[in-house]
This record gives C-alpha cells, structure tokens and sequence, in this order.
C-alpha cells in the first residue's frame, strides 16, 4: 500500500504549450514561487487524475479555453528550498482559439506573437525550454 505523500516531496505537475497562429498562448502567475512572471498554463496533476486530464483541466481553468492534450513536449525539474516540481509539458489544440480568460491562479492570460515572448519577465528556464524543443527559434 502506498502511504500518503511526502509533503516535502517531489510534486507532479503539467504545462500546457499552445500555439495557434505564430502565437503561444502564456499566463502571468498571481501567486505562488512564480507569482508576477509569465509561463505556460499549468499546475499539480491530481490524484486519480491522468497527466491528459490534467492539461485539459488545467488550461480551462486558466484561461477559459477547450483543449485537447496532444504530445509530450519535454520535462523540467524546478527545486528550489520549499518546492520540486517536476513538469512534464505537453501540446494542446485549443478548440476555439478565441482570447483567454485568466482564471485560477493566472492574474492575466494572452496570446503572445512567438517573436515577442522573450520580452515578457518569462519564469526562468522557458526561454531555454521552449527553443530547446522547437517552439522558439531564437532566444536572444
């Protein structure tokens, strides 16, 4: 029997990478380790909730839009002296890509042209992240 989980412990989490239109779809985080900065929706994957579930949820209720979980983009870990998170990051087909909501723990949520997203005070590693996997070709 597995016990409860360790509250120090490593912490499951999702992104969700939407682009539409040469577009990527970001949220400002209102609170948290990366309150003020912005990211890729995401957040803790629930119990009994598969990691797809998770980016469906997720993205829904940071933004307002539909999805459906596409392909594993790449993972990352994030410790720092009260958090590890490991995220695994996945694409998404939004339905409607209509302009986002921000929701949850999102103080706002855009549509970012993909040329202008390294001006944004980005969480730290994206950046790198993202044109590691293809979504941003230059980072500088």
């Amino acid at each position: 029997m597995i016990g409860p989980p360790d509250v120090g412990g490593p912490q499951l989490c999702v992104g969700v990478v939407v682009v539409d239109d040469d577009r990527l779809l970001l949220v400002r985080r209102g609170r948290g380790p990366a309150a003020g900065e912005w990211s890729v929706p995401g957040g803790r994957v629930e119990r009994g909730e598969t990691m797809a579930e998770a980016v469906v949820r997720e993205l829904r209720e940071e933004t307002g839009l539909e999805a459906v979980c596409e392909e594993l983009v790449g993972w990352v870990e994030r410790i720092d002296d009260d958090h590890h998170f490991v995220i695994f990051d996945f694409r998404a087909q939004v339905m409607d890509p209509t302009e986002p909501v921000a929701g949850d723990d999102a103080a706002e949520a855009a549509w970012v042209p993909l040329h202008e997203v390294t001006e944004l005070r980005l969480v730290e590693g994206l950046a790198e992240f993202l044109h590691q996997h293809g979504v941003l070709e230059v980072i500088a």
